[in-house]
């Protein structure tokens, strides 16, 4: 453990005016909160926050995140209070201590919850002060040190998985790449301990022949010291947990593996990387689509490097990298390699716009699962690039889509697409952008996200923004259905109501309002019964014979989305004109099916309800058999009768087949039971046609 005067001098030897005393009055307040309390090794607590701090020191930073590491567990683990830490060391050390603090145990039903909300936490306060998350790696780093220490398998393996899916992709997302290669090194020691075990060995044995490593480095640095290029060259292997994600990806074994050593060129200039990458390439072949250009594009966290790999010697395939001095400051501590001392601020080049996305999810997410999963996809996935029409450039996930790209652009731009061009061309919003595409989006203020967009947008902006507002919506339509099947339940009281018999209702009901009553009602939180009892005690009496009164009229769902208050059965495909009936299930959308579904004939338990479409509905989709003779243009004139009655061919299915004929399911966008009555007897007049069913 690093001695009080041996912490002060390593910040002091990069930063002369530190404040020395705010380093020693943290120090001393610490040692003092944390006592006599243990670590699970039997050290002494307070060696964590310093070694935590200890890490910070190598990587160059101010005073306030130093005091603020050696501070970071004293609110949580002792009796210290947040209005001690700011009177004593200032209001910013304060703000960061209380970011970067664990808080009390989130009382949580699940894993997914408890991970999401610590994630919630320490990302809204890094938003403010980026400190909090250079704070909060190494405290986790430093615990993946010790990790071996805690007795329980269970917990050592639940810590890992959280580091690998949560705080090492956190790391190489904000470019501080020996962190996170160190934290996926040791959870992968955790999680998998026989293939760590297996390829640890394996790289010892490379070394048993000598060092190959060295001698291939000072190869390279001959090789470019004789064309006037000043490198400093280091090699090294790669870590087991990069090993074993390519053998498990490429499906090869460790033998097939040909480029577990890489090397490292620091060069003093940019134009003497790419002077180094041409005397490497004339000298060795280099590998086909294993070239890639990181400074003239750098990656959305500002790594900037060259990338090639050679074939050395004839069958040993390595991978080198040429940077400068700064490049390789940047890569390998990202963030805090471009601190500005006493500002208060990082480079405000836009690299880090990512923060600011992940702030709207965090606000607008609804549930802890929903939050990880914006998080992680905003964070972890691969990046293409695309630009506006006016040359503006725009960074996404691979397999983004012009629905992605509107809301990168601007939320209002999203939530108004109607359709987009990618290079000059029209094309469907569910089109995947590829890198260096120019994107067009087209808008109308008439439009509104739509649910089927959340099928085909993959970013968390996109998806959070669509979902806030089907959220909406779909409270909006829940009231109104609710309201008439309210409405529908009152009109079978055998009196009408008094005044206060709603009021008196959301009491016996322990009801906040009449809004939660009507989503109640829709929702099946309360059955019909229990209503009309609230409302009108014994109204819903079966006693004496009397039975429970049935619904009296159909409930119109014109002007309800499918698929928000309401969903459509995908078993018995109803369209407007068909005789329908929903089912009612607790918590659940109002499912809606035909009168003769299949469905239904198991559904005993479950609230039935009168529906009707309404006199203006129109638009459904349907889905029917069609045998044909198995002869050539036979599904080309079905296609042609289908087209000539306006329907539209979503989907056809190959389903069965025997030596005259074929069996075939389509399904079909038409206006209502009409419509499809009328093209299905079209059909079964045409002779390639043997029989037309609706499924």
């Amino acid at each position: 453990m690093l001695r009080q005067y041996e912490l002060v001098d390593r910040v002091l030897s990069y930063d002369p005016e530190a404040d020395e005393a705010l380093l020693n009055r943290a120090y001393v307040f610490s040692l003092q909160a944390h006592g006599s309390q243990k670590r699970a090794s039997g050290d002494p607590y307070f060696s964590h926050p310093i070694e935590v701090a200890g890490i910070l020191t190598d990587l160059h930073l101010d005073d306030e995140t130093i005091a603020t590491a050696i501070l970071h567990d004293t609110i949580e683990d002792t009796v210290a209070t947040p209005e001690q830490i700011q009177k004593l060391f200032g209001d910013n050390v304060a703000r960061m201590v209380d970011g970067v603090t664990k808080l009390s145990k989130i009382e949580a039903q699940t894993e997914s919850e408890r991970a999401a909300e610590n994630l919630r936490k320490f990302l809204l306060a890094m938003s403010d002060d980026i400190r909090v998350l250079l704070v909060k790696l190494a405290d986790r780093l430093h615990n993946m040190r010790t990790l071996h220490h805690i007795p329980n398998p269970d917990k050592r393996k639940r810590i890992a998985r959280e580091t690998m899916d949560i705080y090492a992709p956190l790391a190489e997302r904000i470019g501080m790449y020996e962190f996170m290669k160190e934290m996926q090194t040791l959870a992968f020691a955790q999680l998998e301990p026989e293939a760590y075990q297996s390829i640890q060995k394996r790289l010892d044995q490379l070394q048993e022949g000598g060092d190959r490593i060295a001698k291939i480095g000072s190869g390279v640095k001959l090789l470019l010291s004789r064309h006037g290029v000043d490198a400093d060259i280091s090699g090294r292997e790669k870590h087991p947990y990069s090993i074993w994600k390519k053998m498990q990806e490429r499906h090869i074994s460790f033998e097939q593996l040909s480029d577990v050593m890489a090397f490292r060129a620091i060069v003093p200039t940019e134009e003497d990387c790419y002077r180094a990458m041409g005397v490497i390439h004339r000298r060795w072949p280099f590998v086909p689509g294993r070239f890639k250009d990181y400074i003239s594009t750098p990656k959305r966290n500002g790594y900037r490097s060259l990338h090639t790999s050679i074939m050395h010697a004839g069958d040993t395939r390595v991978e080198i990298q040429i940077r400068t001095g700064e490049m390789h400051a940047e890569a390998e501590y990202g963030l805090a390699a471009h601190w500005a001392y006493k500002t208060g601020k990082v480079r405000a080049d836009g690299q880090h716009s990512w923060i600011t996305d992940l702030v709207e999810i965090l606000e607008t997410a609804e549930t802890p699962e929903e939050l990880l999963e914006h998080t992680r996809m905003a964070m972890y996935q691969d990046r293409i690039f695309a630009f506006t029409p006016k040359g503006e450039l725009h960074q996404l996930p691979k397999g983004a889509t012009p629905i992605d790209f509107a809301y990168a652009v601007h939320t209002d731009l999203g939530d108004q697409a109607v359709g987009a061009k990618i290079n000059g061309r029209h094309v469907p919003l569910r089109t995947v952008i590829e890198n260096g595409d120019q994107v067009q989006i087209l808008r109308s203020k008439a439009q509104s996200p739509q649910p089927n967009w959340l099928n085909f947008a993959i970013t968390g902006k996109a998806r959070a923004a669509i979902r806030r507002h089907l959220r909406a919506i779909e409270r909006k339509e829940t009231l109104t259905l609710g309201r008439k099947l309210y409405d529908e339940i009152v009109d079978r009281l055998p009196a009408p109501l008094s005044v206060d018999a709603v009021k008196t209702a959301l009491k016996k009901l322990q009801l906040t309002d009449e809004d939660a009553l009507i989503e109640a009602v829709a929702r099946r939180r309360i059955t019909d019964a229990e209503l009309m009892e609230a409302l009108m005690p014994g109204s819903a009496s079966t006693d004496a014979g009397r039975a429970l009164p049935q619904q009296s009229s159909a409930i119109s769902i014109t002007g309800l989305t499918p698929g928000v208050a309401y969903k459509l059965d995908t078993i018995c495909h109803p369209v407007p004109g068909d005789r329908i009936v929903g089912l009612r299930r607790p918590d659940q959308e109002i499912e809606v099916h035909r009168i003769d579904c299949p469905v239904l004939a198991n559904s005993d338990d479950v609230d039935w309800v009168d529906l009707a479409w309404g006199d203006k509905s129109e638009g459904g989709l349907a889905r029917i058999e069609v045998t044909l003779k198995n002869e050539p243009g036979a599904l080309g004139t079905v296609s042609t009768i289908i087209g000539q009655h306006r329907a539209n061919i979503i989907n056809i299915r190959f389903d069965t087949s025997d030596t005259g004929f074929h069996t075939n399911q389509i399904d079909l966008e038409v206006r209502d039971a009409a419509h499809l009555e009328k093209l299905m007897a079209a059909l079964r007049a045409a002779d390639a046609v043997n029989a037309v069913t609706r499924v």
